[in-house]
């Protein structure tokens, strides 16, 4: 079951929302929250979060930057009465920006939308490659996996949880590993899931390293990264 987080500090158009949600996922779990600090206070991680952005104190781009911080996957929709906020919202990969009154027909189809998302993450997360290490077969999860470095004959794996040394060809772990990974460099594999900045020469992932980036290459990072976003990736910046 899929949990909903609503948050707006109009009660009204909380429970209104609420339950235009529930008649169209009606197989999902949904809670109120009145304030942006209150959701932050409540600890739950939730699967959708429907965040209004012109909340008094704590408003709603400011608590999305928040639970960016604690929860890279979740889906968030936001809701306003003001178009100006728009450029704020990719800033969080947003998946949705709906301007108020949220008519019912784009409400169910950011539903829609989030469950498609929501399954491709998680399928995404499922994704394995088989690598021969010394004497070992081993699984690498390629969710875990931050970049991988070209050692002349050898391909060093660099994963959350160590470095991992196996005899490869960089250009075939560019064609089994898939769009989510981009060639930055002659040298380098990144995982454009841990990317947190970039400028024309380095790349810094979710660990703090950085990589090399390549001029020749720049732009075409850029335009993969960009894609990668809007096909449902979670930028970390």
């Amino acid at each position: 079951m899929l949990k909903i987080a609503v948050c707006d500090d109009e009660p009204a158009y909380a429970k209104q929302i609420s339950d235009r949600i529930k008649r169209f996922m009606p197989d999902c779990e949904i809670e109120r929250f009145l304030s942006g600090e209150d959701l932050l206070l409540c600890g739950a991680l939730f699967d959708i979060y429907f965040l209004d952005i012109q909340m008094e104190k704590m408003n709603g781009i400011e608590a999305a930057k928040k639970l960016r911080e604690r929860n890279e996957e979740s889906i968030i929709v936001f809701f306003t009465g003001a178009k100006e906020y728009v450029f704020d919202a990719f800033d969080v990969a947003a998946l949705q920006y709906l301007v108020k009154p949220v008519d019912d027909a784009k409400l169910q189809e950011t539903l829609v939308r989030a469950k498609k998302e929501i399954r491709k993450k998680q399928n995404r997360k499922d994704r394995q490659i088989f690598i021969k290490a010394g004497h070992k077969n081993m699984a690498l999860n390629l969710c875990d996996i931050l970049y991988f470095e070209n050692q002349r004959r050898k391909i060093a794996a660099h994963t959350l949880r160590g470095e991992i040394s196996f005899y490869g060809v960089m250009a075939d772990m560019e064609r089994e590993t898939g769009a989510d990974f981009c060639r930055c460099h002659r040298g380098y594999l990144v995982n454009l899931f841990h990317v947190t900045e970039y400028d024309r020469e380095t790349i810094t992932l979710s660990n703090g390293e950085r990589i090399y980036l390549s001029k020749d290459r720049y732009h075409d990072f850029v335009k993969q990264y960009m894609r990668y976003l809007r096909n449902g990736g979670v930028s970390h910046v």
